[in-house]
């Protein structure tokens, strides 16, 4: 009788390994741009609500004698309802409403007056919070103006 080497079928303990190998330096060269490009879209969005707002917050002033609305952390109805000249929503409101719903930031996903944005009512200046896990290099990094637009978190 003569000794017959019997092939099986399958894969070897090294191939395997291989393959698994392969597979773990695609994801760390492809998983990092998938987190760049979620946050540039988020920057992109945040860039957008706020140019809306502004210029919402801009028209309101020139249909109420020249001020912005009162915005507080629990209310967007200034902007969010109908208004009179004075801003109260008594009567027969004639203006508004200049936003659907209040504006969600894309970075902490709320609308708060005070954590999500800042707002001061005698300038009109409106601006997005930026999350803790996002520094202001890391801002700058993404093209953001901490200065204009977005307010750092504080550590």
């Amino acid at each position: 009788m003569s000794a017959r080497k019997v092939m099986k079928k399958g894969f070897t303990l090294v191939e395997i390994l291989i393959v698994v190998v392969i597979l773990g330096i695609l994801a760390a060269i492809v998983i990092p741009q998938f987190t760049a490009a979620s946050e540039t879209a988020q920057a992109s969005s945040a860039q957008s609500t706020l140019q809306t707002v502004r210029s919402q917050l801009e028209l309101y002033r020139v249909q109420h004698n020249g001020d912005y609305p009162e915005l507080t952390a629990a209310s967007w109805a200034a902007l969010t309802g109908k208004t009179n000249r004075d801003g109260t929503t008594t009567g027969t409101p004639s203006f508004g409403p200049y936003l659907p719903k209040p504006p969600v930031n894309p970075f902490t996903n709320g609308s708060v007056i005070g954590t999500d944005w800042t707002y001061d009512k005698a300038t009109g200046v409106f601006k997005a919070q930026l999350p803790p896990a996002i520094t202001a290099a890391e801002a700058t990094s993404l093209g953001l103006d901490t200065t204009n637009d977005f307010v750092p978190a504080t550590p």
